[in-house]
């Protein structure tokens, strides 16, 4: 059965072999077997249910939250010749019920639909009348409440369990903590279901997290410095925020679009689209543009807020280098991320054991933001998978983070808190600890306070700095009302009773000028000059193949695949069909065309 699924993965995909832990996943599935798989975004779960689709007989049906990856999905397959479809509320009556047929006949490999659709009667009823290969439950982690993409439709799935009995059930997942996986083997009826769990390391990409200053100008120096060309999302937690972004990068010539919910629809499908189809398009988001987002060759992702949890911060991230090349991840974070995420876990109206769990995944994705160790370390660690050692590729790893003793301050920070009665915000403390002679200073007659002009030694930045480093280690907690006010907490005490002391880390202001040759994140950056033209001229062909087609450049060939072709120049379809990325099906239609551009290249040469 391997034998069979190389051969399948080589005709179809043009790759020799699976990776890591595919082959056992698709042996187990293509046997009949149920399984839950754990893989990161780029790490190839598609290949575990699409592979076994067409080694098994009769139609794979694939459960996916959001029409985008079913049509993304379906667009690649179509490329392979692959005969697949989706069923959407983007198709009309006449739409949907042509491949209802196509489904009732046999003549679909794989049918896409989301699971509102699938748990209705009409189609239960088709699929009773079909003849079954698999059922893949994509984006599992949205069946367990505690995940961080809940969607109640997908606890219907539970149904596939009752009326299929006899047909291989496969979830997956990228993201999902020990807790939420419980609950899909519970909730989806995988109890029997073989786990498998690949590391969480996306090794290509290199993580940074800087202190937010000025935001749009530490973005726009960012994107200059490290992807002047590059694909890239920038994420933001309002709409009202991700406008104003977008606009900031236009005017400074970076084509930018802008994404969230409160758009209208074809105005959001169309700027959705461009960045899908164009090269070089910066995407200004909310989480609304999520999930669906397969695009392979984005070579950045930025994020202007702080996440709610680590499992949305590795998801938001994953979606940079999902074709292995270098890419970088950039979180720049506030004093005010920590004050809004301390004053929405006190509004919460959750149970208790919500709240809880809630605020340690807040402190957890506090602590990655706030340690002096590596960070991808942290970030596994959250996973439950060790890294023996620093990765070498995060910020902290290329520059260490220097540490100064902070206990004195700190002290008098929360005396200062203390002693102003624990009703006021950052701002108004330290203001007190510097000295400041306002106008509501004096008329609370603060300046008479032993802390008032206490604090001279430390400038405002590093002040906000010490705040924000003891609210996100739980030594200071705010209120839930909205006005951020300040209060001791319970773990102070030790503390300010001089029963232990405090390092804090010293914050870096801009970003790294010096260049590593290991972050160079642009695929171009790896190339010889002499190469350049080359890699152009194949990227123009695609866009052109592309365009004329109506799909993503990336659908025709990933960058990974163009990359092999500049290195290795194949002459022949012989030599091209060596290429990783290029099956039976892509060498027939694109072989000659990319072929064509090889020879010229390597004419002018000579």
């Amino acid at each position: 059965m391997l034998a069979q699924a190389r051969e399948v993965l080589q005709h179809v995909w043009g790759y020799d072999d699976f990776r890591s832990q595919q082959a056992d996943i698709v042996t187990r599935v293509a046997s009949g077997e149920d399984a839950l798989v754990l893989m990161p975004t780029g790490g190839g779960k598609s290949l575990c249910y699409q592979v076994p689709a067409l080694m098994r007989p009769g139609t794979a049906i694939v459960i996916s939250p959001l029409i985008s990856l079913m049509q993304d999905q379906v667009a690649t397959l179509l490329q392979l010749g692959v005969r697949a479809a989706y069923l959407s509320s983007s198709l009309d009556a006449y739409e949907a019920r042509a491949i209802e047929s196509q489904l009732l006949d046999g003549s679909l490999d794989l049918l896409y639909m989301a699971p509102e659709r699938l748990v209705t009667a009409r189609t239960l009823d088709i699929l009773q009348r079909t003849p079954i290969s698999l059922f893949a439950i994509d984006e599992a982690h949205c069946v367990s409440q505690w995940g961080h993409d809940f969607r109640a439709d997908y606890l219907g799935l539970s149904v596939l369990a009752e009326q299929f009995p006899q047909v291989p059930r496969l979830a997956l997942t990228a993201t999902a903590d020990l807790r939420t996986r419980a609950d899909i083997k519970r909730l989806l009826r995988l109890e029997n279901a073989e786990v498998y769990l690949s590391s969480f390391d996306r090794p290509n990409i290199f993580y940074r997290i800087l202190p937010r200053l000025n935001a749009l100008e530490q973005l726009t120096d960012f994107i200059k410095r490290e992807h002047p060309s590059d694909a890239g999302i920038v994420y933001c937690l309002s709409r009202a925020k991700t406008e104003k972004v977008a606009e900031a990068l236009q005017a400074r010539g970076f084509p930018a679009v802008v994404y969230h919910a409160g758009l209208p629809a074809h105005e959001r499908e169309a700027n959705q689209t461009k960045f899908l189809r164009e090269e070089g398009v910066i995407v200004v988001a909310t989480i609304a543009f999520g999930m669906g987002i397969d695009k392979p060759n984005v070579r950045f992702v930025a994020h202007l807020d702080l996440p709610k949890s680590l499992e949305a911060y590795y998801q938001e991230t994953g979606r940079a280098g999902r074709d292995g090349l270098a890419s970088t991840v950039c979180l720049f974070y506030g004093l005010q991320d920590v004050i809004k995420h301390q004053q929405m876990l006190a509004q919460s109206e959750g149970s208790e054991e919500h709240k809880r769990h809630e605020r340690r995944r807040i402190d957890a994705m506090l602590q990655l933001c706030e340690t002096t160790d590596c960070r991808r370390q942290l970030l596994l660690r959250y996973f439950d998978e060790h890294m023996p050692k620093p990765c070498g590729h995060c910020d902290i790893c290329a520059e260490p983070v220097a540490t100064w003793d902070a206990t004195e301050p700190a002290r008098m920070a929360l005396s200062a808190v203390y002693r102003t009665g624990q009703r006021y915000g950052v701002e108004y403390v330290v203001e007190v600890l510097v000295g400041k002679r306002s106008d509501r200073i004096l008329a609370n007659q603060h300046e008479q306070l032993a802390v008032f002009g206490q604090g001279q030694s430390l400038s405002l930045k590093s002040w906000r700095s010490l705040f924000r480093q003891l609210l996100a280690k739980g030594l200071l907690l705010v209120d839930g009302e909205g006005f951020g006010t300040l209060r001791l907490a319970p773990e102070c005490r030790p503390l300010l009773k001089g029963e232990v002391s405090l390092a804090l880390r010293q914050d870096k202001d801009t970003l790294t000028a010096q260049r590593r040759s290991s972050t160079a994140s642009r695929a171009s950056q790896t190339l010889d000059a002499a190469d350049q033209p080359l890699w152009l001229g194949l990227r123009a062909l695609r866009r052109e193949l592309a365009l004329a087609q109506g799909v993503p450049p990336y659908v025709i060939f990933h960058d990974s695949t163009l990359m092999a072709m500049v290195e290795h120049m194949p002459l022949s379809l012989n030599e091209m069909r060596l290429i990783g990325g290029i099956g039976d099906s892509k060498l027939s239609r694109y072989g000659d065309d990319f072929l064509a551009v090889i020879r010229q290249h390597v004419d002018a040469m000579v």
